[in-house]
């Protein structure tokens, strides 16, 4: 099993004026101490316009400083927005490769397309046609990683004339390829397109194990026809993450942050917002049990033993993942900088996981990842032959792009 820790760049309010920087530089220290502790991942999402829950608009920029301060950590978008209204297929492309190349070769590729509407109206985007627009750039995107040139594109959605997108990435075909999925029908969705499913909902073992059947039960199936040049077939899934010695300790320093972090999601769907004017944690805090905590301990207490959550204690983690472990998890990923989660807290809760709990989940896992290659071999063979391919230009394909100028008018530079 592997572990990755997620980054929304909450901040609820009131602000001070360094707030925004704090939050930046303590995730980057964050990151690099996963980085220095094993952890194998890293991911970034990106929003627009969310105040309080996700002030994280530019992922790439903080990917490319992650880069530069870690060596082995991989370096996830979890997601990057596809849709051409947001971010250009080309610019995506572009984007990607040379994150890979800083990073020598540590990119993943999450897509997304967005949920809310202070997104999606922003850039004007219109909520029932965004995931066949995101599945569409997302598999050109993927083209453009790979072809030279790039044929070129028309659609309704966008169009793009035959250019050679550079740079290519270090990563062959190009960095793998994952989906944001909240339910049982994105998990399906992933699936038949032979990408990663980043399962961004709190499930049970039962249900995770109906998530995992259900994934890999469509990848070996004739269903699955790869969105891109390679098929990466992994489940990953997300879970609130606070340790200490003390149980207690644990949920009184995590627990408030996890509840923010489901609290503010729903609420930002679900509740009129003005823009700039939020009060999400206000309301957050005035809805919330004022014993929250206490009944958390309490249920905790009475389940004693058989507690499990990584909000707790090593030994309660220890539970939980194995549980994930058992039903086919390939890899968890802690929500630690959630709501008011302090810097300081998140990094202690980080080192006594590396420290007590990551060696056992980790030992054997490069041979468990070549097994689990082999036994699905032949099925993404089988799965890369049905997919239809865009087809390369021959050199005497490519058209040529006339000057826009007069060859009198060129002699000078062209800066």
């Amino acid at each position: 099993m592997q572990f990755g820790v997620f980054y929304e760049h909450q901040l609820p309010k009131p602000w001070s004026e360094d707030d925004e920087f704090q939050l930046l530089q303590d995730a980057l220290a964050q990151v690099e101490l996963a980085d220095r502790l094993g952890f194998g991942y890293a991911w970034e999402v990106e929003h627009h316009f969310l105040d309080e829950y996700s002030h994280s608009s530019a992922p790439e920029v903080f990917l490319a400083a992650a880069a530069s301060r870690t060596r082995r950590i991989r370096l996830g978008h979890g997601i990057r927005q596809v849709i051409p209204k947001y971010n250009h297929p080309a610019r995506t492309a572009e984007t990607l490769a040379t994150l890979d190349l800083i990073s020598d070769g540590r990119v993943e590729f999450g897509i997304g397309e967005g949920a809310t509407r202070l997104e999606l109206h922003g850039f004007n985007i219109p909520a029932k046609e965004k995931r066949a627009m995101a599945l569409e750039a997302a598999e050109q995107i993927a083209n453009m990683l790979v072809l030279d040139p790039y044929p070129g594109y028309e659609s309704p959605t966008f169009s793009m004339p035959c250019r050679n997108v550079l740079p290519k990435p270090r990563q062959k075909p190009h960095p793998p390829m994952w989906m944001a999925c909240t339910n049982r029908e994105t998990i399906k969705v992933a699936a038949r397109n032979g990408i990663g499913a980043l399962a961004f909902s709190f499930v049970d073992p039962d249900e995770a194990r109906t998530w995992v059947d259900m994934y890999y039960d469509i990848i070996r199936s004739e269903e699955c026809v790869p969105l891109g040049h390679s098929v990466n077939a992994n489940i990953a899934l997300v879970t609130g993450f606070s340790l200490h010695e003390d149980r207690a300790e644990a949920i009184r320093r995590g627990q408030e942050g996890f509840e923010f972090f489901g609290y503010a999601l729903n609420a930002l769907v679900a509740h009129d917002q003005v823009p700039g004017r939020t009060t999400v944690w206000e309301e957050f805090q005035a809805r919330r049990a004022p014993d929250s905590v206490e009944r958390r301990l309490a249920a905790a207490e009475a389940q004693g033993e058989e507690y499990a959550s990584c909000i707790g204690t090593t030994a309660d983690a220890r539970r939980w993942l194995e549980q994930m472990r058992a039903v086919g998890v390939d890899q968890v990923i802690f929500i630690q900088q959630a709501g008011r989660n302090r810097h300081e807290d998140i990094c202690s809760s980080l080192a006594l996981f590396a420290a007590e709990v990551m060696p056992e989940f980790t030992a054997g896992d490069a041979e468990r990842v070549a097994r689990k290659a082999a036994d699905l071999a032949p099925y993404v063979e089988a799965a890369l032959a049905r997919k239809q391919w865009m087809r390369p230009l021959a050199d005497d394909e490519i058209p040529v792009v006339k000057a826009s100028v007069a060859k009198a008018q060129t002699s000078g530079s062209l800066a």
